[in-house]
């Protein structure tokens, strides 16, 4: 399959993905800053979750502009990571309205996972299928350090279940905004 037509498929989903994300966001109550500084919860988890779509967009443009064709598990890999992005509104919301909750900060923590491994896997699966690819030789150099980010989720894992309740809501800020750096470099880097 030709990577411009993935891309822009890619691209379409993505725009869905965070247009519901951002009507999921409750209105305050009132117009005041006190009903606004009511909903921060919901203003992070939209934040939080927003970097992680568009740095997954952004990560994967980059890659697509060095490939010519993607094969069959490349196309299908990229399908489950977007079947399990499309999962961002409904994690998210539902751990803004329940900062102090463990289940809701569990499956929270579980998606940001689940996204940076199958992430991983489809960067992976697409090296693989485009073995003479130069560019992507080198740029391979970075995949390891995209494992940064499960560490400090886990780190969440552990204040969530013994002393913070929100500790894995704060890892994933965290966790995104190095995600990012990780990408910046990657992408800035020649």
């Amino acid at each position: 399959m030709q990577t411009n037509r993935f891309e822009t498929f890619f691209d379409a989903v993505i725009a869905i993905i965070i247009t519901i994300l951002v009507l999921k966001i409750s209105q305050p109550v009132e117009p005041t800053l006190a009903a606004i500084w009511n909903l921060k919860a919901s203003y992070v988890a939209y934040l939080i979750s927003f970097l992680t779509l568009f740095n997954s967009w952004y990560v994967n443009h980059h890659l697509f502009q060095v490939v010519d064709e993607l094969d069959n598990r490349v196309v299908w890999i990229y399908g489950i990571l977007l079947f399990v992005l499309s999962l961002t509104p409904y994690f998210t919301m539902w751990v803004a309205q329940n900062i102090e909750s463990v289940p809701a900060e569990t499956m929270y923590g579980l998606l940001f996972i689940t996204i940076n491994i199958i992430h991983i896997i489809a960067v992976k699966i697409l090296y693989r299928s485009n073995p003479y690819n130069e560019k992507l030789k080198q740029d391979n150099r970075f995949l390891m350090r995209e494992m940064e980010p499960l560490i400090i989720i886990f780190i969440g894992f552990i204040l969530t279940y013994t002393i913070f309740t929100p500790g894995i809501y704060f890892c994933c800020l965290i966790a995104i905004v190095w995600w990012i750096a990780i990408g910046w470099r990657y992408t800035h880097e020649d």
